[in-house]
């Protein structure tokens, strides 16, 4: 298991050393005022303590995503804490340090309109209607995933349990971030770590054989589940490695930040904590099932590893922590998601929160097109989530390299990922059936010269604009 070990300790010196670099390049400013003490609005813009931002960033951006994209990237073997480690150090941390510091330059800003400022209009309007609609998507279908364990659980009808559930998320999206959020995200985020982390103990002390990424207990030419790998891969292990949905999340704590020097702990080890507990869910479902072919052999779904895992592990309380777990990670996802959907909103119309009765404005039709988009089969529309997903993040990429270029400062450490993350979107949108179905290798190195194509039209574009 020392590729696994490995993995913890490469994402533990990310998060010391390169998460500094990336801060110095920023430069941050100690001493300005940021938007939580200069505007606080008593709604969204509300100075709290270091570790509650944390611990709130950590299960917005977390949810259900680094344990159920973690148990299906699984499927690929050991690669997948390559993915792991790179895509969290190099990629999604600096994704969410640097979404998150840019909102908090700009008053606390939502993601379109950040792309707006450095990429331009057009691609601010198409980033607004992707992220409102992902938004809205995440939370609608955050309502039915919980209720439906939940009706399992208590047998409940289902309908009740889905007005509930809306009626939570109405009163969390409308009220003070300090009145609901800020109270009960940091305990289910201690929920979360602690069945996390007691897995992976459990795992180690129990004797399971976590496969290696090189010798006799994996061969990566055994394929179980026949995907390519590239961009499969990095389809399927989003939250976990790097997510869009981040982007939409990080304005949230932008707003509340006391100081910049708070940002590197809050939104690049946030990531780096969710790449931690991506690794342990990945290295469990590899495991538990003595490899990937009986990983890929099992005929439940995520949920269903989720518990025959931790109580199998954990015992009875493990496992009811775990049914806590999936129940709660999803709805504290899909809150945040309407209220980062009636943020951007408000942003693009310029629209002043602090009055309940504008948020009811915003809100209302919301959460209309949400409960009744509820009651329509999403197995389809939700296909399309981790592409457009993983599109906003190469947007946001794209967004912080304008940055980096203007300023004169080093952009490469955005341009690659950026140019990866492009590869990765344009391939899969070409092979995958949900997109033109193209033959694999074609897409692949269609991808890739697209992503050097843009690298190159970007630079051009904006090496010239930094010198006017």
């Amino acid at each position: 298991m020392y590729t696994f070990f490995i993995s913890i300790v490469l994402l533990v010196l990310g998060h010391l050393f390169y998460s500094k670099f990336i801060e110095k390049i920023f430069v941050i400013r100690p001493n300005d005022k940021t938007p939580a003490t200069r505007i606080n609005d008593g709604v969204d813009f509300i100075p709290l303590p270091p570790w509650k931002l944390f611990m709130i960033q950590f299960l917005n951006i977390a949810g259900l995503g680094p344990i159920f994209g973690a148990i299906a990237g699984a499927l690929f073997g050991p690669v997948a804490f390559i993915w792991i480690v790179i895509g969290s150090i190099f990629a999604g941390a600096v994704h969410d340090y640097m979404a998150g510091m840019l909102s908090l330059r700009h008053d606390g800003i939502s993601i379109a309109e950040l792309v707006g400022k450095y990429l331009g209009y057009p691609f601010m309007l198409a980033i607004r209607v992707i992220s409102v609609v992902l938004l809205v998507l995440v939370g609608v279908v955050f309502v039915a995933g919980p209720a439906s364990i939940l009706h399992d659980l208590t047998n409940i009808n289902i309908n009740i349990l889905v007005y509930i559930i809306f009626i939570y998320y109405i009163l969390a999206t409308l009220l003070p971030l300090d009145k609901i959020i800020s109270r009960i995200y940091p305990i289910f985020s201690i929920a979360l770590l602690f069945m996390a982390f007691g897995v992976g103990f459990m795992t180690i002390v129990k004797g399971y054989t976590i496969p290696e990424l090189f010798g006799n207990t994996y061969n990566m030419q055994n394929d179980p589940i026949n995907v390519p790998i590239f961009p499969m891969l990095f389809i399927t292990i989003a939250c976990g490695a790097i997510s869009g949905f981040h982007a939409t999340q990080s304005p949230l704590m932008a707003r509340c930040i006391t100081n910049e020097k708070q940002g590197r702990n809050v939104f690049y080890g946030s990531m780096i904590a969710e790449g931690i507990v991506a690794l342990i869910w990945a290295a469990a479902a590899m495991s538990f099932f003595d490899g990937v072919d009986g990983l890929s052999n099992f005929t439940g779904d995520a949920p269903a590893i989720v518990n025959i895992i931790s109580k199998t592990l954990l015992g009875p309380v493990g496992g009811a922590l775990a049914v806590f777990g999936v129940v709660v990670a999803p709805i504290t996802s899909g809150d945040t998601s309407f209220r980062s959907a009636r943020l951007t909103i408000a942003d693009a119309f310029k629209f002043n929160q602090r009055p309940i009765i504008n948020r009811l404005y915003i809100a209302v039709p919301l959460f209309t097109i949400g409960f009744l988009l509820s009651t329509v089969d999403f197995n389809i529309l939700w296909r399309y989530f981790g592409f457009t997903n993983q599109l906003i993040a190469s947007f946001t990429l794209w967004t912080i390299a304008s940055f980096l270029i203007r300023e004169f400062k080093n952009y490469w450490v955005a341009l690659i990922p950026a140019m990866f993350m492009s590869a990765v979107c344009t391939t899969f949108i070409l092979m995958s059936p949900i997109g033109f179905n193209l033959n694999i290798l074609f897409s692949q190195i269609f991808g890739v010269m697209f992503a050097l194509f843009l690298g190159a039209i970007f630079l051009i574009y904006n090496l010239k604009h930094r010198t006017n």
